[in-house]
């Protein structure tokens, strides 16, 4: 199965207290290029994210967007500062002892003082939180990757579609061809004739010229090479894969072909068979891009 580089996926799921959404979104590029943007706290997650995209897919620009939301308190751990609070103590009690008055502190009160305790989050288990990144973006990947083969066939669909038009035109320059030769021949006969009326034509002559001229404007073994290069072009999207760039090498050979045909045509009507040929395997050319 062909895949287009264009797509969009989405994951979401809640895990241990976490809502995460991951989505996916791609374009046409030459080559992979991916980019990552998640919450801070969740940046060493982003190579291994970077390293599953990589598994699927080969090509394209990849934007890949993270969000995190708690859904429940993030665990904290209370810290009492021993040295500290006994300091204080020992000071509200050598206050009370001076100046005569009560000592009246109380834990609650003690607890208000600066730094005598800490609250402070609990260390995240990256591991975990990396697992169920990891576990969501399985998730985007999958729809993701639903997206881009259900566009790849609607390409595969569009340029088998316009490789028979290409292949029809091949047809009707393989007709063409040989009608060529023989209105050379008979042009070239009535000419002689206007010119050598009262003189008896060479035959050989005139049949030895047609030759030539045939050699000259012979377009079979670019036809030839030029279907064959279509058999392949559909061998190659039935049986699917990274094939977008083997294609276009393939592409460029078949307007190749067609230049060559081109070139050696004099007849007007192969001309602008021709141009139509040039322009369907544009085409082509502009949908290719679109391949992995």
């Amino acid at each position: 199965m062909v895949k287009s580089m264009t797509g969009y996926g989405r994951g979401e799921a809640v895990l241990n207290g976490r809502s995460i959404v991951i989505e996916l979104r791609s374009v046409n590029n030459r080559y992979l290029d991916c980019s990552v943007r998640l919450p801070r706290a969740f940046v060493f997650a982003e190579e291994g994210i970077k390293a599953k995209i990589k598994e699927a897919t080969s090509r394209g620009k990849v934007d890949v967007f993270v969000t995190v939301e708690s859904t429940q308190s993030d665990a904290v751990a209370v810290t009492l500062n021993k040295p500290l609070a006994e300091s204080y103590l020992n000071a509200f009690s050598e206050m009370a002892e001076h100046f005569g008055i009560t000592n009246d502190i109380t834990v609650s009160k003690l607890s208000h003082f600066p730094d005598v305790l800490t609250v402070e989050k609990v260390p995240q288990d990256q591991d975990a939180l990396a697992a169920d990144l990891f576990s969501v973006l399985d998730l985007a990947l999958a729809d993701y990757d639903r997206m881009r083969s259900a566009e790849g066939e609607k390409l595969k669909a569009d340029l088998l579609s316009k490789l028979d038009t290409l292949e029809d035109y091949v047809s009707q320059v393989e007709t063409r061809s040989p009608q060529t030769v023989q209105s050379y021949r008979e042009k070239l006969y009535a000419k002689l004739q206007e010119v050598l009326s009262n003189t008896q034509i060479d035959e050989n002559r005139i049949l030895t010229e047609a030759a030539i001229f045939a050699d000259k404007v012979a377009v079979d073994e670019e036809t030839v090479r030029l279907r064959s290069h279509i058999t392949q072009f559909r061998t190659m999207l039935t049986e699917g894969g990274i094939v977008g760039r083997k294609i276009d090498f393939l592409i460029q050979e078949m307007n190749r072909e067609t230049n060559t045909i081109g070139s050696k045509c004099t007849d007007l009507s192969i001309s602008h068979i021709v141009v139509d040929m040039k322009s369907e395997i544009e085409k082509l050319r502009e949908q290719i891009q679109n391949l992995e």
